[in-house]
Parts: C-alpha cells; sequence; structure tokens
C-alpha cells in the first residue's frame, strides 16, 4: 500500500515538483556520501601515518649483522629452569667449566637449597656455594666478567674477597650464585 501511494502521489505532482523531488533525494544521497566518505578519508589518513611511523621504527631497528652480535653478546643468556637434580647438574657442571676457564682451583661446591617457592609458575631458588684461595685478582675478574654466559645463573647472590698481607698477589675469595629449578 505504502509503495502504491509513492507511485500515485508521484504520477499527481507536476514535472517541476517531481524534478525538484529528485534533486532533493540525489542531493540527500550525496551529502551522506559525502560525511561517510570524509569520515573515511580522515581515517585513512590517520592509519597512513601510523604505518609511517612503525615504518620508520622498524627501519631504525635494522641494524648490521656486525652490530647485531655485538649486541647479542652484551646480553645475557638464560635458559628455563627444568627439575631440580638436572637443574642441580646443568648449572653445577657449568659453573665449573667457568671456574676451570679462570684457571681457579676451588674447594668442592656446595649446593644449598632455598625454603618454599615465593616466585610465580612455582620456581625455587638453589645456591652454589663457591671458595678459593690462593688465587689472582685477574682470575676472579675473568671469572666474575663470564658469570653472564653461564645460562642457568639466575643471580649472584654473596661476594666476598681477602687479601693475603705475606703474598699481595693472591686472594681468598667465596662466591654464591643461584639459579631457579622447578
Amino acid at each position: 500500500m505504502g509503495n502504491s501511494f509513492m507511485k500515485n502521489y508521484i504520477k499527481n505532482l507536476n514535472p517541476r515538483d517531481a524534478r525538484a523531488m529528485k534533486l532533493g533525494i540525489i542531493g540527500a544521497i550525496a551529502i551522506l556520501c559525502f560525511v561517510f566518505l570524509s569520515n573515511w578519508a580522515e581515517h585513512w589518513g590517520q592509519v597512513k601515518k601510523d604505518i609511517a611511523v612503525k615504518q620508520e621504527l622498524l627501519d631504525s631497528l635494522n641494524v648490521s649483522e656486525a652490530k647485531r652480535i655485538g649486541l647479542m653478546s652484551i646480553v645475557p643468556v638464560f635458559e628455563m629452569p627444568v627439575v631440580r637434580q638436572e637443574q642441580e647438574f646443568l648449572f653445577r657442571d657449568n659453573f665449573k667449566k667457568q671456574l676451570d676457564k679462570a684457571g681457579i682451583k676451588a674447594e668442592p661446591l656446595q649446593i644449598l637449597s632455598a625454603g618454599k617457592s615465593n616466585y610465580k609458575g612455582g620456581y625455587r631458588k638453589v645456591f652454589l656455594k663457591c671458595k678459593a684461595s690462593k688465587c689472582k685478582f685477574e682470575q676472579i675478574a675473568d671469572l666474575l666478567g663470564g658469570l653472564k654466559e653461564n645460562p642457568y645463573l639466575a643471580g649472584l647472590e654473596e661476594f666476598k674477597i681477602k687479601g693475603n698481607t705475606k703474598q699481595p698477589d693472591q686472594f681468598e675469595f667465596l662466591l654464591t650464585v643461584s639459579t631457579f629449578v622447578k
């Protein structure tokens, strides 16, 4: 009924009124298209600006292979903790290799366990205590400098160094390092 009413209404209009109505409908459609297209164009312009900023950021991060290797060398490596027995073995073995590399003859390493887990994910800390005497300062410095290469090291907990008055080039040290275990 509504559709036939419009047809009859338009047929009863004189040509001038019919043309005005058609122009009005075309104008309304043009205004709606303009509003929607201008909003879309504004949004598209903002998206293009955001893309350009992100591309610039990516281009600034693109570094040469030598620089990337240099940056990676200063970042410590870390392996995710595994079950306690395996992690203790891996940590102790790696730390022993670091002692040997520095040329330090240490007393047998002592593993000390922590109490309850207070870390997210249920991880606990295990401590490795190292005591050595008759070391040169350079050897201790080499060991400390190379600790970041141990992928199981979580932290340096205690470090004490004591000089020898009779032999000034020899030192004693006590070092406690830690790792996480499941």
